[in-house]
């Protein structure tokens, strides 16, 4: 049978401990004694380790229940869902809502608290397909303290039903397959860059050039047909990615939804979301670009987002 030790910690186990103790001389009284002390100190090294291992395992222990990374300090929460039509995924938007706060008005200013939503619908026919969107047109024309971007040529709206120029719903001006692929989350408006699958949203207090950041951010896409075709990426004030957030596929000409919530915002900009990349698709949506089996063309519905926030530009960060 092989006996079995207990390590104490500091490479010293219990029958090495035993042995030092059955070994000691009693030949002089001297010796003893020394022996004797070097006994105490060896048991006293190894009592050490086992307050000093308990204490270990507490602060791993904590250490293991605090976030790190991008998110630290953050208690990020992720809803989504996907499906045929918006009732699939309404819960998973309610979700969203209810964790970033009340609906608050398209007016100017900070409001502190709550959140924006952009549907797209109220977006005048002037804006509308055929014409190019304002990049700007929800900070300045609706003040909702957002800003688009891309590497492309711009973005779109698509056009209502009934529009004076007779233009195509859901982007049939771009490609007359398209009305086919997509619907609505909430009719009869779309959202699209032009000329790229990337679009940049900037957050500035709302009707400002003041720049912003929030504590959540949420989008509707239509027709997600491969995993991790459409995405999130959020990005703090200084540049630095605070994670990526992938919508689910749905069905075949259905609707994706995906939200991420709970990012802190702190001051001097640090914390918060001051940019999200999104990722529609694998290309860009125009004139002879059709659905294959390689290509996955993806839409956008409702954006819903935290109130924007000023922060602390990065030079005067302390």
């Amino acid at each position: 049978m092989t006996a079995q030790s207990t390590n104490r910690g500091d490479g010293i186990d219990s029958e090495r401990f035993d042995r030092i103790r059955a070994g000691m001389s009693e030949r002089t009284k001297g010796r003893k004694t020394m022996m004797g002390r070097r006994v105490r100190e060896v048991g006293a090294a190894c009592r050490r380790p086992r307050w000093a291992a308990r204490a270990l395992v507490v602060g791993l222990a904590l250490a293991t229940l605090a976030p790190v990374g991008p998110a630290a300090a953050a208690r990020v929460a992720v809803h989504s869902a996907a499906g045929a039509n918006p009732a699939s995924i309404q819960a998973a938007v309610e979700a969203c809502r209810a964790d970033l706060g009340a609906l608050n008005p398209n007016v100017a200013g900070s409001l502190g608290s709550g959140r924006r939503e952009i549907n797209w619908d109220g977006v005048p026919d002037a804006f509308a397909a055929p014409n190019p969107l304002p990049a700007d047109f929800f900070n300045a024309n609706s003040p909702r303290g957002a800003v688009f971007s891309t590497p492309g040529g711009g973005v779109q709206v698509s056009a209502n039903a009934a529009n004076p120029t007779g233009t195509p719903v859901e982007f049939g001006n771009l490609n007359p397959t398209y009305p086919d692929l997509f619907r609505t989350f909430s009719p009869q408006r779309l959202f699209t860059a032009l000329g790229s699958n990337v679009l940049d949203v900037h957050f500035f207090v709302p009707g400002s050039s003041t720049p912003a950041v929030v504590g959540g951010f949420g989008a509707v896409f239509t027709d997600v047909d491969r995993a991790g075709s459409a995405t999130l990426e959020f990005f703090d004030p200084r540049g630095k990615s605070l994670g990526i957030f992938r919508a689910p596929v749905g069905a075949n000409g259905g609707l994706s939804f995906v939200c991420a919530t709970g990012f802190p915002l702190k001051k001097h900009g640090q914390g918060g979301i001051a940019r999200v990349r999104i990722t529609s698709g694998t290309a860009a949506l125009g004139p002879g670009v059709d659905e294959t089996g390689n290509t996955d063309l993806v839409a956008l519905d409702d954006f819903i987002y935290g109130e924007p926030q000023a922060f602390e530009p990065t030079g005067n960060q302390r």
